[in-house]
């Protein structure tokens, strides 16, 4: 390595992780390890910073010691949320630490409500938004007659607060459903009031979306994977299908290079044309994109000219992992490119 390339900056990669973890943390033990060594590879000194609401101010401390900090925590973990986190992240990037992702940049691209402000978009469809349980009690009913519907808290990660709802033949003055979480394999039938009521808590995240049930979903979900405002990979999974049998014959997740053939003309609107469009759209920076995100589309009914339409389900933003083989090179290369802008 070159003597100019060994001066680029230090950054930090942090994780949830208990006081042990804590202790014991290392590059070579760490799931990341292949992140910290391509940005080894590219001049960047990176180390391991581990979090808990408990270790805040021994947090903020370390933070200070660095250019930047690469940040993998999910929204929802063991009943905790990030809001001590966030806070934390906004003062030390005051200060002039590189944060990605920022905070703030999560709260417009990673959010369910990004559903609905790109609905307009030919990645969207028929969404609703709910700003209340008023709202959704009044609502949500007469848009569940005309067909099944997926409701989305708006932060969340691993499928909790996703659900698909279906009505179910009922008495006029008590309306039937049948829900299935997106976290479970199995449904349940329950008075439309009473999942309306599971929802409540929902509102503390600002808003509920609602979704189009799209019916080619047992076919899967195409997840690609963004460094920046550049795609680089793929991987096909599956939630939300009631049958056992139908989720079984789904396999494990499948991951593609960025060269697979299939997914040529989704990457090509992914750099070309839906990611310049959302930036955009929700007044975002594209130095603050995040270094690594991804987007999951459902596949919609085929155009005129035969081709899949794709259906935007959810922006990750918050906690990208597993990723694939190209992500750590890709990263490294974003994170260089940051480091030098700051110089």
């Amino acid at each position: 390595m070159s003597e100019s390339r060994t001066h680029l900056g230090r950054v930090a990669i942090l994780w949830r992780g208990d006081e042990a973890e804590r202790r014991s943390a290392t590059l070579a033990t760490s799931r990341f390890k292949a992140v910290f060594a391509a940005l080894a590879d590219v001049g960047v000194k990176a180390e391991p910073v581990i979090y808990e609401d408990e270790c805040l101010d021994a947090v903020r401390a370390e933070l200070a010691r660095f250019d930047g900090v690469l940040v993998w925590v999910n929204p929802i973990h063991e009943g905790r949320n990030r809001s001590n986190l966030d806070g934390l992240l906004r003062e030390v990037a005051a200060r002039g630490v590189w944060v990605s992702a920022h905070p703030d940049v999560i709260l417009t691209m990673g959010v369910k409500e990004v559903l609905h402000r790109t609905r307009m978009m030919s990645w969207g469809g028929d969404t609703a938004l709910y700003r209340t349980a008023e709202a959704m009690r009044a609502e949500f009913p007469g848009r569940l007659a005309a067909g099944p519907r997926v409701i989305k808290r708006n932060r969340g990660n691993g499928g909790q607060g996703v659900w698909k709802v279906e009505m179910l033949a009922s008495r006029v003055d008590r309306p039937m459903a049948r829900v299935l979480d997106a976290t479970k394999d199995v449904p349940e039938e329950l008075a439309l009031d009473a999942f309306l009521e599971r929802c409540v808590a929902y509102f503390d995240d600002g808003c509920v979306i609602d979704q189009l049930f799209q019916a080619r979903l047992s076919e899967g979900v195409v997840r690609c994977y963004m460094a920046g405002e550049r795609g680089f990979g793929h991987q096909k999974v599956k939630a939300l299908v009631a049958a056992p049998a139908a989720r079984a014959q789904a396999g494990p997740r499948l991951y593609t290079s960025n060269a697979e053939p299939r997914f040529q003309r989704l990457r090509r609107l992914m750099e070309d044309e839906w990611t310049p469009q959302l930036t955009t759209l929700l007044g975002i920076q594209q130095c603050d994109l995040p270094m690594i995100w991804d987007a999951d589309f459902m596949l919609g009914p085929p155009g005129d000219d035969g081709a899949d339409a794709y259906v935007l389900g959810e922006i990750n933003v918050s906690s990208v992992f597993p990723i694939p083989d190209e992500a750590p090179a890709e990263i490294a290369s974003r994170v260089a490119d940051r480091l030098r802008s700051k110089l």
